[in-house]
């Protein structure tokens, strides 16, 4: 039995209501989850750079050392694995007990980079709080200038500029509508397919055409469906001619 695009379109239409109700449902509750489950996650980040790149020239001028460059850059890979790593982070939680974080949460919350060829590194921190990211990025930066002598034997680490607290920050993860989208489409697709599931397990005979294949007879006649309306109407001109009352139906000539 073939089904033609215009028979789909019926069988949509059938359960339509059905199908409008429970994507609008989903996408309204989606939303909802989504909004009172949104927390803004801000970022505060500070710059070192690895120096002491300088040797002292006969003539009493500094010249640039660049061997120690190279050695300055291959550092920072290293220095990146000690500032996460309790040698530093046990430092941040003894020294800036208002910060209320623990070790394994500070090494969560802070990320170290560099930028390609060049001998500064950044401390970037996250947290729900832009202030509490600020004073975490600081507070590591310092504790890391104060440390790094003590574990490498060599002081060269200077602060290029500290984190700042900004009087309106943008969050890093602002609201998206994606998952808004992805919950319409899914509740839609899955609609339609239970709407064409449900027709397809009906067996119930609807058409003339369904009744011939099943039976393979032909129909003599059918009784039609009167709307409750059209019934009331009925009964009420019947009603009116035994009352002797002028009926305003429609009559054939």
């Amino acid at each position: 039995m073939e089904i033609n695009f215009k028979e789909y379109l019926l069988i949509i239409k059938k359960r339509l209501w059905l199908i409008v109700l429970v994507v609008l449902v989903t996408t309204i509750l989606t939303a909802w989850y989504t909004s009172s489950n949104y927390q803004p996650i801000y970022q505060a980040s500070t710059k070192l750079i690895v120096n002491k790149t300088f040797e002292q020239a006969q003539s009493g001028t500094e010249q640039i050392d660049y061997g120690a460059i190279g050695v300055n850059m291959a550092l920072i890979n290293t220095y990146k694995e000690i500032i996460r790593t309790p040698a530093i982070m046990d430092k941040v939680v003894q020294r800036y007990p208002d910060l209320n974080v623990s070790t394994d949460q500070l090494i969560s919350i802070v990320n170290v980079s560099n930028l390609n060829e060049t001998q500064v590194m950044s401390i970037v921190a996250r947290h729900f709080s832009q202030e509490r990211a600020v004073r975490i990025a600081n507070a590591v930066s310092d504790v890391f200038q104060s440390e790094i002598p003590k574990i490498m034997k060599v002081d060269n680490i200077t602060i290029l500029n500290r984190a700042k607290v900004q009087d309106k920050p943008i969050p890093i993860n602002q609201k998206s509508n994606q998952y808004l989208i992805l919950s319409f489409v899914a509740s839609l697709a899955v609609m339609v397919g239970l709407t064409f599931l449900l027709d397809a397990l009906d067996d119930t005979l609807k058409t003339d055409e369904d009744i011939r294949e099943v039976f393979e007879v032909s129909t003599l006649g059918y009784i039609p469906k009167v709307k409750n309306k059209e019934l009331r109407t009925k009964q009420k001109n019947k009603s009116r001619k035994k009352a002797g009352e002028p009926s305003y139906a429609k009559t054939i000539q």
